[in-house]
């Protein structure tokens, strides 16, 4: 069972207790308890005042051919950024409520509510890598469920193809612009990298703690 506190288009934190093995609570952390956690706007301000910063000193370099970047790596990068920032925001474990990140999906953000019963808010979808990743293993899902109905309901529509082969160039500014999106959006939220160790750490010492009390109660 768990409990949402809205947070995103209304500005207040977003606090979801989620109930642990056996029915036990875990409480908020401090900060979700204080109201100190960036609302969606906020954060969205935030990688929006980066990316300008970043598109600045790039462009400086460009001009100085201290760093050469084409069209399309620009290009890559501003969309998946955008992406990360907008559409596949580490928020989206609360997409069982409303929440921005859900929102900006319009009438396909109920696509994302199964993903927001999956994470607890703040938990594993909120890790540096593991994270990130989760969504991208989700939308990929989606897509491929997508694609198999549309062949199945229609044998010959022709669905568009990735082109091969795809450079590590090209691959490069999508795969930097996302996660650094993300990682943005972790780092505002006061969440270190070693994040996802700890929630495992947690959840390995909490059997161990009750086995201990049932033993001494023994």
């Amino acid at each position: 069972m768990r409990t949402t506190q809205g947070e995103g288009s209304g500005g207040a934190a977003q606090v979801r207790a989620a109930a642990g093995p056996a029915g036990v609570w875990q409480n908020p952390s401090p900060a979700q308890h204080n109201g100190q956690v960036p609302s969606g706007r906020v954060h969205n301000l935030i990688n929006i005042a980066a990316y300008s910063v970043l598109s600045a000193v790039a462009l400086t370099l460009s001009r100085q051919e201290l760093l050469t970047i084409t069209p399309v790596q620009a290009l890559n990068f501003t969309v998946a950024f955008a992406a990360g920032t907008f559409l596949l925001s580490p928020d989206l474990d609360l997409a069982d409520g409303h929440v921005d990140s859900k929102r900006y999906w319009g009438l396909l953000g109920f696509v994302w509510v199964p993903y927001g019963k999956l994470f607890r808010h703040r938990g594993l979808s909120h890790s540096w890598v593991i994270g990130p990743l989760t969504r991208l293993a989700y939308l990929a899902l989606l897509i491929t469920l997508i694609v198999g109905v549309l062949r199945y309901a229609m044998p010959t529509l022709t669905l568009p193809t990735i082109p091969q082969p795809i450079s590590l160039k090209f691959i490069l500014p999508l795969v930097l612009g996302y996660f650094l999106s993300q990682w943005l959006h972790l780092i505002a939220d006061g969440i270190r990298p070693d994040h996802g160790f700890r929630q495992g750490a947690k959840r390995l010492k909490m059997p161990r703690s009750r086995a201990r009390a049932r033993s001494r109660r023994a």
